[in-house]
């Protein structure tokens, strides 16, 4: 018989008197070969015929017979491995539900904000694609991957940029009496020593040109005013009567209210301070790969532009007209304030007046940089999100008023700084600025870049003469040219808004994923 922890298998046959007179045993099948690991061995099935005529025993408790080894169910491995950490039992005990006590603290932060988060980051994650590296940012520690990147690099004439950018700051650094040397040299090694590590160097290369304006700015006063040039009082109020027939800076600031100190203290001290960083990151996160480090060139370049015409080219503010007249002015005069002090007497606080008395650039009023940035920003801001273009329009107006209305800068000033802003942008977009697919709305969505204009794809009336009518060789030879048209048909690269594999290739030497410098 069977053991109790054989398979007990039941036939019910129809009855006959032949086969009531019989039984029929099937002794246990002999096991399977044991595998190569000891295993205890799988209990083996026993069938048993029965006829109906006898008393059916009630089967034994039947244990789980084990399945194929083809049947069993493997466990399931994690193919991506972001959401591998979650996964680790240490992540386990650490959330909020495993740590007493945590869960019953209170959250700050609403439900359907972090409900919306989690939405956003999954979302954000799920349309980066695995096979584009445009969007990715370096992370390695390693000087030999930098070496390595500038081995391949495509020199250009573009980068004399960088020796331009030296000679700049060798020379504020040279005429600028604090910090001391050591203080210099350190933070210059700590600079060489970022730009040595790639981590570091895809943040540090556009942010050259600003830290390089920094530098210039804040040694101007260091500048001994024998190699200054003289200071030009009556140039701008003349232009700016030639112009637009009035002194429109001293028309706006006629009439002085708190709540028009307000209004103009929000653009001019507050919202000026803040959009840099605000518009980086906009530019990071929603804007082409790519976009945020021209974003910086341009800004740091425009700067340090205004900074130097400043230093050639320097005219006083509307605020020492009203204070000094038309007086001759020397590079004694301390900055002012102007409307300002009204904001710090406000607010009681000294904020405004101790800092622009102690500028470094006081008769620094022609091209003004509060237009400049304003200006950019915009132009760049509409790039990206060019439904919002009036808002950043009127920003700028806003801005615009408020420098006046304070004393700092005449309308001239004001169209010059826009017009900077507005050569540096221009130049951008044309030269280097990534063009915004419609479909894509952050910069993991991108998976290829295309740079500068879009180019015509029109067709003129000669071109479908050429397109039906192909050069003959004579024609050839008479344009100086043997290979303009191989077929007779159009190239399909010419007037393609795709770029092509030569000089403007962007697949190869100018996608942000190469190790082009200027689009990392």
């Amino acid at each position: 018989m069977a053991t109790s922890d054989q398979r007990l298998a039941v036939m019910v046959v129809p009855y006959s008197p032949s086969v009531c007179a019989r039984r029929k045993f099937l002794l246990p099948t002999a096991p399977p070969p044991p595998p190569l690991r000891p295993e205890p061995p799988p209990p083996a099935c026993v069938s048993v015929s029965l006829c109906l005529c006898d008393p059916v025993p009630a089967p034994a408790p039947v244990p789980h017979c084990p399945r194929a080894p083809e049947q069993q169910e493997q466990p399931r491995q994690m193919t991506n491995k972001t959401y591998l950490a979650f996964l680790d039992e240490g992540a386990q005990k650490l959330s909020r539900a495993h740590v007493p006590g945590l869960s019953a603290l209170p959250s700050f932060v609403p439900h359907r904000l972090r409900r919306k988060w989690r939405a956003t980051r999954s979302r954000m994650r799920s349309r980066q694609s695995p096979t584009s590296s445009i969007a990715s940012l370096e992370t390695s520690f390693s000087p030999a991957d930098t070496l390595r990147s500038l081995r391949t690099h495509p020199w250009s004439i573009y980068d004399g940029q960088y020796l331009i950018l030296a000679i700049v700051a060798i020379f504020a650094l040279s005429v600028s009496e604090a910090p001391g040397p050591f203080a210099k040299t350190f933070a210059a090694a700590a600079l060489m020593g970022g730009l040595v590590l790639p981590i570091t160097r895809q943040f540090l290369l556009p942010f050259l040109p600003a830290l390089t304006w920094l530098l210039l700015f804040s040694s101007c006063k260091y500048i001994p005013a024998d190699y200054r040039p003289a200071i030009w009082v009556r140039v701008l109020p003349a232009l700016e009567n030639i112009l637009y027939g009035a002194n429109l800076s001293n028309i706006m600031s006629a009439h002085k209210h708190t709540v028009l100190d307000l209004l103009a203290w929000i653009p001019y001290g507050v919202i000026h301070y803040v959009s840099p960083v605000v518009v980086s990151g906009c530019m990071f996160i929603w804007g082409p790969p790519g976009t945020a480090p021209i974003w910086a060139r341009a800004f740091g370049y425009m700067n340090m532009t205004a900074v130097i015409i400043q230093i050639i080219f320097p005219c006083s503010p509307p605020w020492y007209e009203n204070t000094y007249g038309l007086a001759p002015a020397n590079y004694s005069v301390p900055g002012d304030a102007a409307g300002l002090k009204a904001v710090d007497a406000l607010f009681g606080i000294d904020l405004y007046t101790s800092g622009f008395h102690a500028s470094p650039m006081v008769f620094g009023a022609f091209p003004s940089l509060h237009s400049g940035w304003a200006t950019l920003e915009t132009l760049f801001m509409g790039h990206v999100f060019p439904k919002l273009f009036p808002v950043y329009v009127f920003y700028t107006m806003w801005l615009w008023w408020s420098t006046m209305y304070f004393s700092h800068h005449y309308a001239v000033d004001l169209v010059a700084g826009s017009l900077l802003a507005g050569i540096a942008y221009f130049w951008a977009r044309a030269k280097f600025l990534p063009r915004v697919q419609p479909d894509k709305e952050f910069r993991w969505d991108y998976d290829y870049v295309e740079i500068g204009d879009p180019q015509d794809t029109t067709y003129t009336m000669l071109d479908i003469y050429e397109e039906f009518h192909p050069l003959s060789d004579s024609d050839d030879w008479a344009s100086g040219s043997s290979s303009s048209y191989s077929t007779g048909g159009r190239s399909p690269s010419a007037g393609s808004r795709s770029p092509v594999d030569d000089a403007q290739s962007l697949w190869d030497g100018d996608t942000v994923g190469s190790d082009t410098e200027p689009m990392r």
